[in-house]
């Protein structure tokens, strides 16, 4: 007997991260029969896969929530159940509010248990059993997740760490996603191995302190210890098909010698490296429980340039954070020109309940936030600009990943993770060509086929 289909909506919010759990899910709902759909109107299982990073981002779930009710009444009039799974941070930080609160949710799966999906579905479908699952797992969650994974298109996202030992005072990170864990390199190998069987030519490792992995090494390995990074990328660096590497998001203190020799030996690791500081005030930093300083930062970046001359750097920001004054502001603008960005994300302070910056004196008023926040994206969007038009002129190669928005035109990614406009033959998806960059704006580029790949 055939299977009976069903429609899977899965809303995924925040972080890099939470798109590759959300890829999961749907690998361990299919075999019971769930097919994506993109609308949530007609979906019998709804997933909201959420992010407790911005401020108010519980609001944002139940005003989701609210919005789904009327679907599933409507549903459940003509005999046809919805199931309403709230997965991700929120779930972890607040799942118990979210069962006292919102009666429409069926079940809530914290980010290291969503394996777990069929057989919490299977019990809501009785009627019975658990309604929330938000015990930390991480080891049997990367146990039960060793089958095939469903992948579109030529980039992906693997996990190779999770959770935070850092306790940053402004982040929920290690109380949403835990302790620093990470996968075995046999794990992750055999994983790698299978997206490239199936065409990816680029992967981004992933870890809430990807640099920090310290994973269990391979079988018959001569070295004793964990693997580190920079081993692990060697090791992957290895596999056929896999023409790109990429890591994402750092910490300074996890930025080793083994790691930065990695970016010059590495011709697959992508000249392109996201390691954010915060701050650029010594003062603040220590408020936030870096660890660092902007110095300590800078020498490591300089470090990282000696490797591999070339290499693009993108950084994050906070703007307002609690006491800072004036002056620390003005350490973070010539930071951000002393460094100079290929690109970066700004943000405003948002007091995060449950951290310890949410009680900190001196909270910032938010028209200050915002005045120097628009001063701070200033000086990044142009540093943005300089670099993206700086390529003009430069020959580049271009992984196509899909049709452009005008006929005849293929969009693809540099090695700095720019986006390239370019018109080529539709057959040139999926392959790396050379493309000579002719404009440039601050979020993307344009190019030209070089006469060599139009020629291929």
């Amino acid at each position: 007997m055939a299977q009976e289909r069903k429609k899977l909506f899965i809303k995924t919010y925040g972080c890099q991260m939470n798109v590759y759990d959300s890829e999961r899910m749907r690998d361990v709902l299919a075999p019971l029969g769930y097919e994506p759909s993109d609308r949530p109107d007609d979906a019998d299982l709804v997933i909201l896969n959420t992010c407790h990073i911005r401020e108010k981002a519980a609001e944002k779930v139940y005003s989701e929530l609210g919005r789904l009710r009327p679907h599933k009444d409507e549903k459940a009039s003509t005999g046809a159940p919805m199931t309403i799974a709230v997965a991700g941070c929120v779930a972890q930080a607040e799942g118990e509010e979210i069962m006292r609160r919102a009666p429409v949710v069926d079940l809530v799966v914290g980010p290291q248990t969503y394996h777990k999906l069929p057989e919490l579905i299977a019990q809501t479908h009785r009627a019975r059993g658990e309604r929330m699952e938000t015990e930390f797992e991480p080891v049997a969650k990367f146990d039960a997740l060793g089958g095939e994974r469903h992948v579109e298109g030529y980039s992906a996202f693997l996990t190779v760490q999770e959770g935070c030992d850092k306790f940053c005072t402004f982040c929920v990170v290690p109380y949403t996603r835990g302790a620093e864990w990470s996968r075995p390199v046999d794990q992750i190998v055999h994983e790698a191995r299978q997206l490239a069987a199936k065409g990816v030519r680029e992967i981004t490792l992933l870890g809430q302190n990807v640099n920090a992995y310290h994973g269990e090494p391979p079988a018959g390995a001569e070295a004793d210890g964990a693997w580190g990074l920079g081993q692990l990328l060697r090791h992957l660096a290895l596999i056929g098909g896999l023409d790109r590497i990429r890591y994402t998001t750092s910490h300074p203190n996890d930025m080793d010698d083994a790691l930065i020799a990695a970016h010059a030996e590495l011709d697959c690791l992508m000249p392109y490296l996201h390691l954010p500081v915060q701050s650029g005030s010594d003062r603040i930093l220590k408020a936030m429980n870096r660890r660092h300083s902007f110095a300590d930062y800078a020498r490591i970046i300089e470090k990282i340039r000696a490797a591999r001359p070339d290499i693009a750097i993108s950084g994050d920001f906070i703007v307002g954070f609690p006491g800072e004054t004036d002056g620390d502001f003005e350490a973070t603008l010539q930071g951000v020109r002393e460094i100079n960005y290929a690109s970066a994300f700004s943000f405003k302070y948002s007091r995060r309940p449950g951290t310890p910056g949410a009680a900190l004196p001196g909270q910032v008023a938010d028209e200050v936030a915002s005045e120097r926040l628009q001063r701070l994206q200033a000086l990044l969007e142009t540093q943005q600009k300089d670099f993206n038009t700086a390529q003009i002129g430069r020959r580049l190669p271009v992984l196509f990943e899909r049709e452009g928005r005008d006929p005849g035109q293929l969009h693809g990614r540099s090695p700095y993770l720019q986006a390239v406009h370019c018109d080529a033959p539709s057959g040139l998806i999926g392959k790396i060509a050379e493309v000579e960059i002719v404009g440039a704006t601050r979020n993307s580029l344009a190019g030209q086929l070089s006469a060599e790949a139009d020629a291929a």
